[in-house]
């Protein structure tokens, strides 16, 4: 069975978020027998949440290698065995890199991550303790050099890089924009540019996502550890990077401990850069002081990009990353018609590239056309009709269904792709299209942080929602 266990864990390494893998699943082990896979854990606490999270993923995981499985059961082990294995869990927990979603929508493989070993005393990405002297092991995945800037993101870049400078009269930069606009490649930005210029000096920083910050809060207060994570963050930080924060929506007590933290920060001079999806004005289910200070500091905005910016982004990509040049036509074509997500962008440039070296032709337009038929977004971009309308084909519904009181799983997730949707392409508010589908703003909001959290853990769900996108005629 070890085998098996073995090509099992690789799998979810891959499947799952670097920060999830470390925590919940390596430290697992199994056995299988007559059909039953019996995982387990090094405690009780393990086992409940992996019992509560993860089986469906491990299930997926577990027929692939195993072909039929009968039943997936997690225990504890033995309570002798649970104390040696405490403080072993407590050291991952500490160590665990939480990886960002990258230009793609994907975590960061395992040679993107921060390595172990890099000294004591800093933090680097993802709150590894590492030293930032001039060390250039950890491959921050994007840098100012490769951000295209247009009139859609100067602001948000040149407070970015005012940040790294220590030009910007704030404690706080917080960094909004639709999905796939470029926050994350921002906020790597500042992180790697620090990581280099610390030649010198240490610049002691934690980069990390908020719902990482509280995975390793709620991993700290099982293990009666609290005090050293408080010490960890109120302490021990120059400066916080803290991405997705409207993740902390309705958790009260992560609200106190991050409102605690970020006062602490600020009396002691450190500086913090948060990303959202969401303005603060917009956040719901958020502590009054807390969203204040959220909304205190400098605020950015990142809207969706002009023609123009989109033919630089196409261009430089293909220069920068791949080596190619792309007809100006081409990158006219590709830019006229993904208008909204840079990631879909990037993403059809590398499909473009790939079939052009593996077909060995040249670029042309008839074969950007063939590539963009697979993305299925015409050159405007879809209403809200338009929306409804490919939700309700994709899922096999009415239009009635989604504004219904419905609670099936179902009907969920559809309204909750149709939320996505209409925040990702049309310019309405969270009220507006709470209206639309009689829902308050603060539902709307806790649907769309669904479907992106779903999507960042690759879970089943967030895989079967990326399906439902995928159908979407739009």
């Amino acid at each position: 069975m070890k085998h098996g266990w073995d090509h099992i864990l690789n799998i979810l390494e891959k499947r799952l978020n670097p920060g999830l893998f470390k925590v919940w699943i390596k430290p697992l082990s199994a056995t299988f027998d007559d059909g039953s896979l019996t995982l387990i854990a090094p405690n009780d606490f393990v086992a409940s949440w992996v019992r509560d999270r993860l089986l469906d993923t491990v299930a997926e995981a577990a027929e692939q290698v195993l072909g039929s499985v009968k039943s997936i059961n997690v225990k504890a082990q033995a309570q002798k065995a649970q104390v040696a294995s405490r403080a072993q869990l407590v050291s991952s927990a500490v160590r665990t890199i939480a990886a960002p979603v990258d230009a793609d929508g994907h975590s960061p493989r395992t040679s993107d991550r921060m390595p172990a070993g890099m000294g004591d005393g800093l933090a680097g990405a993802h709150g590894q303790p590492c030293s930032l002297n001039g060390d250039q092991s950890f491959r921050w995945r994007f840098s100012f050099d490769d951000f295209v800037v247009g009139p859609s993101n100067a602001l948000a870049h040149a407070a970015s890089q005012s940040v790294c400078q220590c030009s910007l009269h704030a404690d706080q930069l917080f960094l909004c924009s639709a999905p796939g606009l470029g926050k994350t490649h921002l906020i790597q930005a500042i992180g790697g540019h620090l990581a280099r210029a610390a030649v010198n000096r240490s610049v002691r920083l934690r980069y990390l996502t908020a719902e990482e910050f509280a995975t390793r809060m709620v991993v700290a207060l099982k293990m009666g550890e609290i005090e050293r994570f408080k010490a960890e963050f109120r302490e021990s930080v120059d400066l916080l990077l803290l991405e997705d924060i409207h993740f902390l929506q309705g958790k009260e007590k992560i609200q106190d401990e991050l409102l605690a933290t970020l006062k602490a920060l600020q009396s002691r001079g450190s500086k913090v850069v948060f990303t959202s999806s969401f303005l603060p004005r917009e956040l719901s289910g958020v502590d009054s002081q807390l969203a204040s200070r959220f909304g205190a500091g400098f605020l950015a905005v990142i809207d969706r990009p002009d023609f123009t910016t989109r033919m630089r982004i196409v261009e430089q990509k293909a220069q920068r990353q791949h080596a190619t040049i792309i007809p100006e036509d081409v990158s006219a074509l590709m830019a006229e018609r993904i208008k909204t997500d840079i990631r879909q962008l990037e993403s059809c440039l590398q499909n473009l590239i790939l079939k052009a070296k593996l077909l060995r032709q040249n670029i042309t337009q008839d074969l950007a056309m063939q590539v963009l038929a697979n993305y299925a977004i015409d050159a405007d971009s879809p209403d809200m009709e338009r929306i409804i309308t490919a939700v309700c084909r994709t899922f096999q519904l009415d239009a009635g269904d989604l504004a219904s009181k419905s609670r099936r799983q179902g009907v969920v997730m559809a309204r909750n792709t149709a939320f996505f949707l209409a925040r990702k392409y049309t310019d309405l508010s969270l009220k507006d299209i709470g209206v639309r589908f009689n829902r308050k703003h603060s539902t709307v909001l806790k649907g769309i942080t669904k479907v992106e959290r779903e999507m960042t853990k690759r879970t089943p769900a967030g895989r079967q929602f990326e399906r439902a996108l995928d159908l979407l005629e739009i």
